[in-house]
């Protein structure tokens, strides 16, 4: 083997990694900067009063990309990553148009759907993966993922402000400004990949649905993403306007989130570093979900305090984050060796659709029965996840590495996982020959990586 995994990324390869991430994140920001100030909006736009059709239209783009990202992925292994990206862009932008001139509900709900059938995350992912080499892939995968966060951060402290300086329509026509600059920087910046194939580690394969959906530890991860996303959603119905009611001008809000979110960050690293190190990710993982359900009750009983909504939203968005970054590394350690990429597309999917539910739930709740039935909705779907994740099985502490192997037949790649399963503290181990890579689930504390290497070195 000819790479090291210490090697560091080629300019190239970086280039690549900032670009998508740069892409990813502007689409993502269109999607989320209206989130908290939406229910200000619906107030005075025709049909605003229904909140079932509010909740409907601040969570419908999560249904169109629920649907169309894992096809969009595989129409990017026919026809391109790039012109796969180009398409999705437009059609946010599109949205974005539509929602920015929208007259009454009824067309933001449309403005919304177009966004949402932009989806460009499984071709984002894909054209890492052709861009990247193997040993560095895990890394660009995460400047990409790490870019969501950042990004809702950033949507949530800005959103107020612009809010005050140009209003909703004026946000989703700038979304809209910002995904066709995107399409700059994929032409310009974003190299064009030598080679364009499938990877398994990133892209959904029809033949691995069956062991990812069987997988009953893989469903519990699915539906907690589900439930919190739905309960993320849900919250944007009464949260801002609780702020509003305590009373906060909605152009101050940002005053509340800014520091909830810098110290929610503060408080989760900790819990990171603990959980990895002490191989206790199962018990830090209950134990977020359960200050999560904590967090979601404090926020039902200090609707009319201020400060108490203060506490109560650090409380939320401490466990949330902590949530948000651990249920990857759990579908990594759980998911088939061969079908992480699945693994992780239906998980996605998963998560998209519990936006749209959770709004659209929440909205008819919220307007015919009062914030207390949105509450006590969302406090029952994290009940029920505190159930699944106590009584999952505990992952083991493994982490994901990938080699390149020379070409080879069927036969000598089954002989080669074999031997490479066999390696001192490798977990699983699959060759795939049309990739052209070695796909290894390893503990960190008893591998032996030389052997791995001289063993590929062999076959070289």
């Amino acid at each position: 083997m000819s790479a090291s995994s210490s090697e560091k990324m080629s300019p190239e390869e970086l280039r690549a990694t900032i670009g998508l991430a740069g892409v990813y994140g502007l689409r993502m920001f269109g999607l989320f900067i209206i989130l908290p100030v939406f229910a200000f909006y619906a107030e005075d736009l025709p049909g605003g009063d229904n909140y079932t059709l509010v909740g409907i239209a601040l969570g419908a783009y999560g249904l169109t990309q629920a649907v169309l990202q894992i096809p969009f992925g595989w129409l990017s292994d026919r026809i391109g990553r790039k012109p796969v990206i180009y398409l999705g862009l437009i059609l946010f932008a599109i949205g974005s148009l539509v929602a920015a001139i929208a007259v009454d509900i009824y067309w933001v709900i449309a403005g919304r759907i177009i966004q949402g059938a932009g989806a460009i995350s499984a071709a984002v992912m894909a054209l890492a993966a052709d861009l990247t080499r193997e040993e560095h892939r895990t890394k660009a995968m995460a400047t990409i993922g790490m870019t969501i966060g950042t990004v809702f951060a950033i949507s949530l402290i800005a959103a107020p402000i612009l809010n005050h300086w140009i209003g909703v329509p004026g946000i989703f026509a700038m979304t809209g400004i910002l995904a066709l600059l995107a399409m700059l920087v994929v032409k310009k910046i974003i190299p064009d990949p030598h080679i364009s194939r499938f990877h398994s580690d990133t892209e959904v394969s029809p033949t691995s649905f069956a062991s990812v959906l069987q997988n009953t530890q893989l469903l519990r991860l699915n539906y907690g993403i589900f439930a919190l996303h739905a309960t993320l959603m849900a919250l944007w119905l009464v949260v801002p306007l609780t702020l509003r009611q305590a009373g906060m001008a909605a152009g101050d809000h940002w005053q509340i989130y800014l520091p909830v979110l810098l110290l929610s960050i503060v408080f989760i690293i900790p819990a990171i570093i603990y959980s990895e190190k002490k191989a206790k990710l199962k018990h830090v993982f209950v134990a977020a979900i359960a200050i999560l359900l904590m967090g979601q009750i404090l926020l039902a009983m200090t609707f009319d305090s201020l400060w108490g909504t203060a506490v109560a939203l650090l409380v939320f968005f401490t466990a949330f984050n902590l949530l948000e970054a651990s249920l990857p590394s759990l579908i990594s350690k759980i998911a088939p060796v061969g079908a992480k990429g699945t693994a992780i597309g239906v998980y996605s999917s998963t998560q998209f659709l519990g936006a749209f539910a959770g709004a659209a739930a929440g909205g008819y709740l919220f307007g015919a029965y009062g914030s207390y039935a949105l509450y006590t909705f969302c406090g029952s779907l994290l009940v029920v996840w505190l159930i699944l994740a106590a009584t999952m099985k505990a992952p083991a502490a493994v982490r994901s590495r990938m080699y390149p192997v020379d070409e080879m037949d069927i036969d000598q790649s089954r002989e080669l996982s074999r031997r490479l399963a066999a390696i001192p503290g490798v977990y699983e181990a699959l060759v795939i020959v049309n990739e052209r890579v070695a796909y290894l689930k390893v503990d960190m504390k008893g591998f032996d990586e030389e052997k791995v290497i001289q063993l590929l070195g062999e076959k070289t």
